[in-house]
């Protein structure tokens, strides 16, 4: 399963594109509200770290038709890359419309805030390239998160859409483990989440031996600096 980063830090967007082998960014309305400031030079700036190469997912605020087409054309015109640059439409009527419209003129649409497979089936008929259902926030109103992906995947599957599933909304690093078991194609994580999901403390115990083993027979010395005399 693919993983994404779910923020806007620059500091964690530094950090992860460097040693996790993320597949790009995705942002909201809140995650940007939390770092303020300047939005676009912001936006700038995460397209400058990750590079032409990796996604970005940015969402729109408007909610009328016209302006949502209007504003989702203009992001993709500010950070200059239509093929990795992906606009965030929720999964309303309007937005089934604009979805429409804009997945025709070649856009890469990402139906988000979807909490039911059957929204993700009809985004998915809309021409969305992703649909984001989101896991946790189904588990807070004790419904079925891991269980919803998992039907989108088998409906996206039987019918052979093209759509991709990017799954989102996440609270532990068991429920990405789940959703990957269950088929997702990808995943969009939080940092605090993507670090839980490398740390384990056997890890580390275990890496803590290999030094003590290999100075208590070695010294202060290196394999490398062996290798290198």
């Amino acid at each position: 399963m693919r993983i994404i980063l779910d923020t806007a830090n620059l500091d964690d967007i530094r950090y992860f594109n460097t040693y996790f082998p993320i597949e790009g960014v995705t942002t909201n309305p809140t995650i940007l509200s939390h770092e303020g400031g300047d939005v676009l030079k912001l936006l700038s700036e995460i397209r400058a770290i990750i590079g032409e190469e990796k996604e970005m997912h940015v969402q729109v605020t408007e909610t009328e038709y016209d302006k949502i087409v209007e504003e989702a054309k203009a992001i993709v015109k500010f950070l200059g890359n239509k093929k990795n640059t992906f606009v965030k439409i929720p999964a309303t009527d309007v937005g089934l419309r604009a979805t429409m419209a804009l997945s025709k003129e070649g856009y890469g649409i990402t139906v988000t805030a979807v909490l039911s497979a059957a929204q993700a089936m009809l985004a998915s008929n809309a021409g969305a390239a992703y649909v984001a259902p989101y896991v946790s926030r189904l588990e807070n109103i004790c419904a079925d998160g891991v269980g919803t992906v998992a039907d989108i995947v088998e409906i996206f599957a039987t019918s052979g859409t093209k759509t991709q599933i990017l799954a989102a909304s996440f609270k532990t690093a068991k429920e990405v483990l789940d959703v990957a078991v269950a088929g997702c194609h990808t995943a969009t994580v939080s940092a605090d989440v993507l670090r839980k999901l490398l740390s384990h403390t056997t890890t580390d115990t275990s890496i803590a031996g290999f030094a003590a083993d290999w100075k208590k027979a070695f010294g202060d010395t290196t394999l490398l600096a062996l290798l290198n005399k």
